[in-house]
């Protein structure tokens, strides 16, 4: 058992710490990658007064995928068949320049609602 547990713990110290491990202080080369450049950022389409399905593929389009979207009476309601709704609004508004991972708000109502 003696043996079992020094062979572990010989194992453990001569391996070291894995790198990119949270507990190890950065090295030259990971040092330096924190220094790339920075994110592209993507200019967020207008899609206001487009169906709901072409307002999504407007944005996946231009490289948003992170795609949120709300029923725009307050109703709760998903939309589920996504032509049959209207945009209303966006959030970020068009225009603004955000990162590709940012999440982008789609606020619709039913075709014929507005």
């Amino acid at each position: 058992m003696v043996t079992t547990l020094a062979a572990l713990a010989f194992t453990l110290v001569a391996c070291g710490t894995p790198p990119g491990d949270p507990g190890t202080a950065p090295t030259s080369a990971s040092a330096s990658s924190s220094t790339s450049k920075p994110a592209k950022r993507i200019k967020v389409p207008d899609v206001s007064g487009m169906n709901h399905q072409d307002a999504q593929d407007a944005m996946q389009k231009a490289g948003l995928y992170n795609l949120r979207e709300v029923d725009g009476t307050g109703q709760g309601r998903m939309l589920v068949i996504d032509r049959n709704w209207v945009q209303t609004g966006q959030d970020p508004p068009a225009g603004t320049e955000v990162p590709a991972d940012a999440v982008i708000t789609l606020t619709a109502v039913k075709a014929g609602e507005r």
